[in-house]
């Protein structure tokens, strides 16, 4: 290899942390064909009128190769994936003592509880919708500044209301987060390797659930963490909020200095030139230390997409809705429909039983210090609310760390199964059997039991929420990928809205509902994942 296609290579790999377009010389487009010339000249073998290369997007991933590109890219979309646990579950651990300083009833804490999802069920379809037109990097930037911004300013808000307008602006910003980074993440990854890296992927969630726990545990229990700002006192779980917004402002950070555009967003959009480019980092921070030169090739793409057309004579307003709106009829017609009804099913009730039970665990927890199921003596409700918030009572987040740290069976599970026995299988398993788990909670009458109870559906929960983002992210063309996965993930916002609300409202009076309700829901979701089409390893269209 010449002196000068090593330093051509080293330069690719300089674009991945400086953002260094590639030089316009170095490029030639010829219709649908691009082709990249990683030396001066073109080999004798071409100047012979030998046909060169065309790959279409799927060949020219598996050119690149795997390794450490994709490792660097795990790290920084996991760690936006566990930014988003945190800023999503945190609610959840202050609870407990937040109640007694903003003066919460058990039906407010169902509404802060919602306000987040109701927040990320706006942005979940509006960024996915502009993931889709504007690019992925680009949204994932910006949503997750908002998701940081405004989860830190929650921090100083010092009335209930503020507070929890606050939680749903920063919810939007979740919203866009959560589904563009799997679409983000998954354009990146050779066929055979995206089932096992999308659940590794996955897997951060259960690291910032832990993350969240485990600085709950510390901050929270703490006299130091009290800070005096003016007027306003900075009780703990004001410094807690502060630091749970730290991992979404950092990842914004990173990937607007490291990450390049998804190479399946730009070739579908028509930006050949900035895929081959994107395409050139990845082989040469993958071949860091070997000698392989990218290899010359051209690229197949289609005509780019066409942007819907609308009456001239529609208002501004109207233009933006039938524009919006436009996704989600495909997703509803021809041979998408049957998958998509299936997946709004499954996506409603998961998200309703999971987010419905989850966020209440620590007041639940606390609800059965003294023994038995936390349904079982109504009137020990009143007597909670009398008691003084502090000093925290460490066992209630101690307990929630344990929970947290029961996903990592799960998730190891499906890293290592994902593969082999597919994202369907999987998805319907793992919803039957933690509605099994959750009725056992309801029947269990000892604080023990209810916490192993706790723990196996967390495990296995964990394992359905793997295979859906696997599942979700093969079922639809790049075209409607973000959409579709921004479209669903608002059903679930509005499931785990309706499920924190009804939560709220009987946790006092008739807790036994809202727990058989959960269970019943993920049962039927579980039957009902059977109907979805097998997408083991399939190529991404």
């Amino acid at each position: 290899m010449s002196r000068r296609e090593y330093s051509e290579d080293a330069e690719a790999r300089e674009t991945l942390l400086s953002g260094k377009e590639l030089q316009q010389e170095e490029l030639e487009s010829d219709g649908g064909e691009v082709i990249l010339y990683t030396s001066p000249h073109i080999p004798s073998h071409d100047d012979q009128g030998s046909a060169l290369r065309r790959l279409t997007y799927g060949e020219a991933v598996e050119e690149t190769g795997f390794g450490v590109f994709h490792g660097l890219l795990l790290l920084v979309c996991g760690w936006a994936n566990a930014s988003d646990a945190v800023e999503i579950l945190c609610v959840s651990f202050l609870l407990p003592t937040a109640r007694c300083d903003l003066q919460l009833s058990s039906s407010d804490m169902g509404l802060l509880t919602a306000s987040i999802f109701l927040g990320m069920m706006v942005g979940g379809y509006l960024w996915g919708y502009m993931a889709d037109l504007r690019g992925r990097q680009r949204v994932l930037i910006v949503s997750l500044s908002v998701n940081g911004l405004f989860g830190a300013l929650a921090s100083l808000a010092p009335w209930f209301w503020l507070f929890l307008l606050m939680r749903f602006i920063s919810g939007v910003g979740v919203g866009g987060s959560i589904p563009v980074i799997f679409s983000y993440f998954s354009e990146f990854l050779p066929r055979l390797r995206r089932g096992a890296m999308i659940s590794s992927l996955a897997t951060f969630w259960m690291a910032g659930n832990i993350l969240a726990a485990g600085l709950a545990w510390w901050v929270i229990p703490a006299s130091w963490a009290h800070v005096q700002l003016g007027p306003l006192t900075m009780q703990s779980w004001r410094v807690f909020v502060v630091l749970c917004s730290v991992p979404s402002l950092s990842s914004a950070l990173l990937f607007s200095l490291m990450m390049p555009e998804s190479p399946k967003f730009l070739m579908e959009a028509g930006r050949k030139k900035e895929a081959l480019h994107v395409f050139r980092v990845m082989f040469s921070v993958n071949h860091w230390r070997s000698n392989k030169t990218f290899p010359m090739f051209g690229l197949v793409t289609s005509s780019p997409r066409s942007q819907t057309h609308v009456s001239s004579r529609a208002s501004c307003c109207g233009r933006l809705l039938e524009m919006g709106l436009a996704p989600i009829r495909q997703l509803f017609s021809g041979s998408l429909r049957s998958r998509s009804v299936v997946l709004l099913v499954v996506f409603y009730t998961i998200s309703f039983g999971y987010y419905g039970l989850w966020m209440w665990f620590p007041e639940l927890f606390k609800r059965t210090e003294d023994g038995g199921s936390p349904c079982a003596n109504v009137s020990r409700t009143a007597q909670i609310q009398n008691q003084s918030c502090y000093p925290p009572n460490t066992a209630v987040y101690m307990e929630g760390f344990i929970v947290a740290a029961s996903n990592l069976p799960g998730n190891i599970f499906t890293i290592l199964l994902m593969d082999h026995i597919g994202g369907k299988t999987l998805l319907s398993c793992s919803l039957l059997v933690s509605s099994v788990s959750v009725f056992f909670i309801y029947v269990v009458q000892t604080k023990a039991g209810s916490l192993v109870l706790s723990c196996i559906f967390s495990g296995v929960s964990v394992i359905g929420w793997n295979a859906l983002d696997v599942v979700g992210t093969e079922l639809y063309p790049t075209q409607l990928r973000s959409s579709a996965l921004g479209f669903f993930t608002g059903v679930g916002r509005i499931a785990a809205i309706m499920g924190n609300v009804v939560f709220g409202s009987l946790v006092d009076s008739n807790c036994s509902f809202p727990i058989l309700l959960v269970s019943a829901l993920l049962m039927a979701g579980g039957l009902v994942a059977l109907l979805l089409p097998q997408t083991k390893q399939t190529e991404l269209s």
